[in-house]
């Protein structure tokens, strides 16, 4: 029996160290390379612009990065100055005004600081309504296409991206990790709060300049808002027009477990279901992104987000009224909304903004931070019937 029970144990110990050899075979990925490091412009919003080549020719076109992005694209005007030839398709893109084809650019390389990206398919839209709000010709936009071959970490504080190969990465220490549903963009649970609490999927959007945004239907349906609250009448814009929209606040709103409270939102009338309500209840914008720096790692199906130097700064509550689009080198007044600040100061379609507080520099960014100052008369110098006027206007807060 000594001997039987001898040779099990040693058979059970073989066993054993056979099982634990196996269990150590564990296959690990290579870790990430270092690939390129870029510098961005961030317009009003945490807009981000980068700058690249398309194939050989010579032009550096201005690209907005966008997680909101399903692939990548290049601009109508941009694509007809180059004599850049493209296909026609079937396949139709949408955006808040509406649904419609898209030629391409098959099988095009995209040369960005320090890389090269080949292989690409660029759709070609007409992006002139984002150059004229951002006073910067907007030649395409940078999004799924790009985003789904690396990992991206973009530092808001340097105003730097840095792009490594798909591996093993170490995320810097602290911060939380997200992981999206994603298809081509991602889609985050958050929780956030008015009258009511809410936990709901929303669109993480960098391309999208602007804090929060909810569908109207959601709104209706949910109950979200406080009762008796009065959101404000303006104007926005995105991929295909202008549309109206409501401004407003909600009381919280969490990123993970990150929370900021009062946070501008925007309501819109989503007509051609933009938002895919009600699956999602809208999008987080680059407003409340740019306040932490983010690595996007769609290999591995997660974003990095840690707070930075402007987690905690102000949000915009100023309302006018006024819509002011950048068009042949003027800026031009083409929206003044009914019983907003801007009418009562006197503003009418066709004036043309000459200076703003005593900046005369005709940059419609510079401005647009002027006119951010709540409660405050500022001085806006324009030209209307080829003569010089002065207007006073005072932003009200939607808070």
């Amino acid at each position: 029996m000594k001997r039987i029970s001898a040779l099990s144990l040693s058979l059970l110990q073989l066993l054993l160290a056979c099982l634990s050899s196996k269990a150590q075979e564990v296959f690990t990925n290579p870790p990430a390379r270092y690939v390129a490091k870029f510098a961005f412009q961030q317009f009003s919003g945490g807009v981000m612009l980068i700058h690249g080549l398309v194939n050989n020719y010579p032009d550096t076109l201005n690209f907005i990065f966008d997680t909101g992005s399903g692939g990548i694209s290049l601009d109508s005007s941009t694509v007809a100055t180059l004599g850049i030839p493209t296909v026609p398709s079937d396949r139709t893109i949408r955006g808040i005004a509406g649904i419609h084809k898209v030629n391409f650019l098959y099988n095009a390389r995209l040369h960005l600081p320090g890389m090269t990206i080949d292989s690409l398919d660029f759709h070609v839209n007409d992006y002139d309504i984002l150059t004229s709000v951002y006073g910067t010709k907007i030649d395409g936009i940078i999004g799924y296409s790009f985003l789904s071959r690396y990992i991206v970490k973009v530092d808001y504080d340097s105003l730097l991206i840095t792009v490594y190969t798909p591996g093993e990465f170490k995320y810097k220490r602290g911060g939380h990790i997200l992981r999206p549903l994603l298809t081509s963009i991602p889609i985050v649970q958050s929780d956030f709060r008015d009258q009511r609490s809410f936990n709901a999927k929303f669109y993480f959007d960098t391309g999208a300049g602007l804090c929060f945004l909810l569908s109207d239907d959601f709104a209706k349906d949910s109950s979200v808002l406080k009762a008796g609250k009065k959101p404000v009448i303006t104007q926005a814009e995105g991929l295909g027009g202008k549309m109206t929209m409501q401004l407003t606040t909600v009381k919280e709103v969490r990123v993970g477990p990150y929370r900021f409270r009062n946070v501008p939102t925007f309501i819109f009338d989503d007509e051609y279901n933009v938002t895919s309500y009600p699956y999602l209840a809208g999008l987080i914008g680059n407003d409340l992104l740019r306040r932490f720096n983010i690595t996007v790692n769609y290999p591995k199906r997660e974003i990095h987000i840690i707070p930075n130097s402007h987690y905690n700064d102000f949000f915009d509550y100023a309302y006018t009224g006024l819509g002011l689009y950048f068009e042949g080198g003027k800026i031009v007044v083409e929206d003044v909304i009914p019983s907003s600040p801007a009418e009562i100061a006197g503003f009418k379609q066709g004036d043309i903004v000459l200076g703003v507080a005593n900046n005369l520099t005709n940059n419609i960014q510079v401005y647009k931070n002027l006119l951010q100052s709540v409660n405050e008369k500022i001085k806006i110098l324009i030209l209307r019937d080829n003569g010089p006027m002065i207007l006073t206007i005072k932003p009200k807060s939607i808070y």
